[in-house]
């Protein structure tokens, strides 16, 4: 990239003002590493200049592998009539929840695969079974509360009112993958449109439910499907100011269907970071960027301090989606720590709206 083209987006970005679309294809074909991680540096520094890398205590509960949407990037669901599939019951989550809870834990991330046969009594039966133990429930992907929609034959807006006087506190950014229709039919034909993704998010916000938002990108999109995904995100932020973090992962190809039909390269760290960055510049109106350490590993996660990242994720004390793709990083509380520190940042333990726990 030419440096009277690099200053002037740099001034932009430095400044707070918003880059445009052909700035972020720009950004992407013709600025080096180094010059992303500058502006994406800069953003995070202007955004959070108390040097403060946040993470949270909690665990991944898959409450079923059995799901009807096949999806072609997954290796851990299965098909209803698989008999290996499981459903958790009550007396399983809820040990599963008091050894969170032993840890330090704060929250659960509660997901799973779209179940053919239950209803949405089920799921707040669930969720008023958990909310018993005090935890707070981050819980549901849009594709999940769709699938509830449809099941129940009820609209998008009473099914979450339901679930939230049930005890759901809030709704992670999962199912989202690539928010393009054409990558969507592609890898998850039977999974609801991005228009669809984003009507549940829109609707969460509108009755008081904070979201997170993400990306798995490195499959089958191209650069402007990225950047599509990005934009509809940052336009529906600008309208709600709903989400508290962005987090962009790569695809973990290791047994999946998608890798036996093409053939996809492992996205590599540089390519990671150089996401991550143009993420955080172009995503203004996000205050949280997390990295993805689940997949990337803890020194490529630690690197993604100064490439726009504030937030360390999760200590994950159980994740079994991305363990399924052959892919197995483990990280302690006192690790995550560690890696904060060791790269000049204060770590800090925060609840999901990003209060910190005193």
């Amino acid at each position: 990239m030419q440096d009277q083209e690099f200053n002037v987006i740099e001034k932009k970005v430095l400044a707070g003002d918003r880059i445009s679309d052909q700035e972020f294809l720009d950004l992407a074909q013709d600025a080096d590493l180094y010059q992303l991680a500058f502006l994406a540096n800069g953003v995070r520094e202007r955004l959070h200049p108390e040097k403060l890398v946040t993470y949270v205590i909690d665990r991944n509960i898959n409450y079923t592998d059995i799901c009807i949407s096949a999806c072609k990037f997954c290796a851990f669901f299965k098909a209803p009539e698989d008999k290996d599939g499981y459903l958790l019951s009550h007396e399983e989550l809820g040990e599963k929840i008091k050894e969170t809870q032993d840890l330090g834990g704060t929250q659960i991330l509660l997901q799973g695969g779209l179940h053919p046969d239950l209803e949405l009594e089920y799921y707040e039966d669930m969720l008023r079974f958990m909310k018993g133990t005090g935890i707070h429930i981050h819980g549901f992907s849009p594709p999940e509360i769709f699938h509830f929609a449809e099941i129940s034959k009820l609209p998008i807006s009473l099914v979450i009112e339901r679930l939230i006087a049930a005890g759901l506190d809030s709704i992670p950014g999962g199912g989202a993958e690539i928010l393009s229709d054409r990558v969507r039919e592609s890898t998850a034909p039977r999974k609801c449109t991005a228009d669809q993704w984003l009507e549940v998010m829109e609707e969460a916000h509108s009755q008081g439910l904070r979201t997170s938002a993400t990306m798995m990108f490195g499959h089958v999109e191209t650069l402007q499907e990225r950047l599509e995904h990005l934009r509809r995100l940052r336009d529906l932020q600008d309208k709600t100011s709903g989400f508290t973090a962005f987090i962009p992962w790569p695809f973990q190809p290791d047994h999946t269907a998608l890798t036996e039909q093409l053939t996809i390269e492992k996205t590599t760290g540089f390519a990671y970071l150089k996401m991550l960055a143009l993420s955080r510049i172009y995503l203004d109106n996000f205050d949280n960027v997390q990295a993805s350490w689940v997949t990337q590993g803890p020194k490529i996660a630690q690197l993604s301090l100064f490439f726009g990242a504030n937030d360390f994720g999760s200590t994950m004390i159980e994740e079994n989606v991305v363990a399924a793709a052959g892919v197995s990083f483990r990280l302690s509380e006192k690790e995550i720590r560690t890696l904060v520190t060791d790269a000049g940042f204060q770590p800090h333990q925060r609840l999901m709206d990003y209060t910190l726990v005193s």
